[in-house]
This record gives C-alpha cells, sequence and structure tokens, in this order.
C-alpha cells in the first residue's frame, strides 16, 4: 500500500455523533467511557449473556438480564477510564490513540478521576441488587481493572489479564443465579479469556510500530511473525475450552453445532489475517463481534 493511501488508524473520528449530538462540555467524557466505540461493550456483554442464559437454563430474568447489562457497560467503562488515565502520556505518541481525551488535552487527570469515581459509584449501586456471594465475586475483579492498564510495562501478557476483567460477568452471572460456580463454567471463562488473547492480539498487532518504540509490551510483540499460527492456536483454545465446559454443564446438541459454526468462523478470521496490514487486522478484531453473538446464541439453543 503506498503511503499517501494509507488509512488513517485512529480510534476517534472527528464529526461522528458525538460531535454532532453531545454538548461540548460532555463529549471527552462520552469518548473517555469509549461510547463512541462500542466494540468492548459487545465482548464484554455476549459472554455475560451467554452465562445468565446458561445458569438460567433458558431466557433470563429480566431483572438479572438489565442488572448485568449495565453492569458490563458501566464497568468497561471505568476501565476504559483507567486505562486512559494510565497510558495518558503514551497515548499522543500512538498513531490509533493520539486523539483521546487525556492524550490530546481536552481534560485533565483530575476531572478524568472524578468521572472514575462516578463511573465506580453507580457501579457499585448495583452491588445492591445482587447476592452477597455474586457481590463478594464481583469485588475480586477490581485489582484486575487496575493492574490492566500497567501491564504491558512489564509483562507481554496484559491480553490475559484484560481476558480475565472483561469476561468476569461470566463467573457472576453463576453465582447470582445458582450460588456456585461449577468446574464446567470455570473452563468457559478460560475458553473467554484465551478467545480475548487471540482477538486482542489481532487488535494490538495495530500497534506493534508505536509500542515497540515506547517500550512497552503485549503478545502481538511477542509472537511476532508467528503471530498467525498463535492467535489461531489460542482460538482452538477457545472452541475447545467452550464446547468441553458446555457438555460439562449438559449443554444439548444445538450447542456443539454452535461450537462449529464459531470454529468455522474463527477459522475464517484466522486465515484472513495479514500481520503487515493493521487496517486488515482491525476489521478482523471486529469482527469479534459475531463470535460473541453466536456463542450467546449456542448457549440459548443448548439450553433447550
Amino acid at each position: 500500500m503506498s503511503s499517501f493511501s494509507r488509512p488513517d488508524l485512529s480510534d476517534i473520528h472527528r464529526g461522528d455523533w458525538v460531535d454532532s449530538r453531545l454538548p461540548a462540555a460532555w463529549r471527552p467524557y462520552a469518548r473517555l467511557a469509549r461510547l463512541d466505540r462500542p466494540v468492548g461493550i459487545w465482548l464484554t456483554l455476549f459472554p455475560c449473556w451467554a452465562a445468565l442464559v446458561q445458569a438460567s437454563h433458558g431466557f433470563p430474568d429480566l431483572r438479572q438480564l438489565a442488572i448485568f447489562s449495565l453492569g458490563a457497560l458501566l464497568m468497561r467503562s471505568a476501565g476504559s477510564t483507567v486505562n486512559d488515565i494510565a497510558d495518558r502520556k503514551f497515548d499522543g505518541h500512538v498513531e490509533r490513540t493520539r486523539f483521546r481525551p487525556l492524550a490530546s488535552g481536552q481534560i485533565g487527570v483530575p476531572q478524568a478521576l472524578a468521572f472514575l469515581i462516578m463511573q465506580l459509584a453507580l457501579a457499585a449501586s448495583l452491588l445492591f441488587f445482587l447476592t452477597p456471594y455474586a457481590r463478594l465475586i464481583a469485588i475480586c475483579v477490581l485489582p484486575l481493572v487496575f493492574l490492566y492498564p500497567f501491564c504491558k510495562r512489564f509483562t507481554y501478557w496484559p491480553q490475559a489479564v484484560l481476558g480475565a476483567a472483561f469476561n468476569w460477568g461470566m463467573l457472576m452471572a453463576w453465582a447470582e443465579v445458582t450460588g456456585h460456580i461449577p468446574a464446567g463454567v470455570v473452563l468457559l471463562w478460560l475458553g473467554a479469556v484465551a478467545w480475548q488473547i487471540g482477538y486482542d492480539t489481532v487488535y494490538a498487532y495495530v500497534d506493534t510500530k508505536d509500542d515497540t518504540r515506547l517500550g512497552l509490551k503485549s503478545t502481538a510483540i511477542l509472537f511476532g511473525q508467528r503471530g498467525k499460527a498463535c492467535i489461531g492456536l489460542f482460538y482452538a483454545l477457545a472452541v475447545g475450552a467452550w464446547s468441553v465446559g458446555g457438555w460439562m454443564l449438559g449443554m444439548s446438541l444445538p450447542y456443539a453445532i454452535g461450537m462449529l459454526v464459531i470454529a468455522a468462523h474463527l477459522a475464517w478470521q484466522t486465515g484472513r489475517i495479514d500481520l503487515a496490514r493493521p487496517d486488515v487486522n482491525f476489521r478482523l478484531f471486529l469482527a469479534n463481534i459475531l463470535t460473541g453473538a453466536l456463542l450467546a446464541g449456542a448457549a440459548f439453543v443448548g439450553t433447550l
């Protein structure tokens, strides 16, 4: 691809609905919470919904569905705020993140911290609607939320920490609905972590040049030119864990068919990966919204 046709990899696009519909004072906070980039919300919600469906043996209670959906939205936005506060000195030097509110100076750290406190307070208010056991499980994720942004400074595996936190709602769902977390559920959660290592590595290949220059670490930098094979391996581990975990939980035959569909979709993604094309890799990262939807759908038909 010639230099004059190289796509702009920034994840913030001027003139979108945030700029056109929100008051100027609100815009930096909407972007800080990633409301303009909802892919992370969907990638958090779908595994959580899948676990709720499985724990409920069908369509979940609407109250529980609302609480867990709001919780996923709030904790994902809070995690994004923590990440931007921690990375504010790096983001301005990375093509994808250079226009983020803290990196570009639209707001300062005090304002971001106040916004974070508000997000966490709203998320904490949802704990009153959960059982004591589910509350305990929920609180246990907080160290991961605050640890993740700093992982890229000392480990090549920040994607694993992010995957553990992103999919924590799966464990919470079973704790809330059934009062316990079976071994099969832990396996499903580990499968989601492996899935996230895979797709977040695809995403990390967008930033490899900037991250290497800044001395930051990621699985993309660790895997290097072996990335395609490594990502395929983690996708295979995800499908395997979901399949065995579903079997342990007594999922029906349609669930196994759903796993085959997911395996085919992830194989297609792996085949399309081009380590030299950040724009292609970003589109493949977005394709995992469909993977999440397929997982939730497989969970639903598996309870029939």
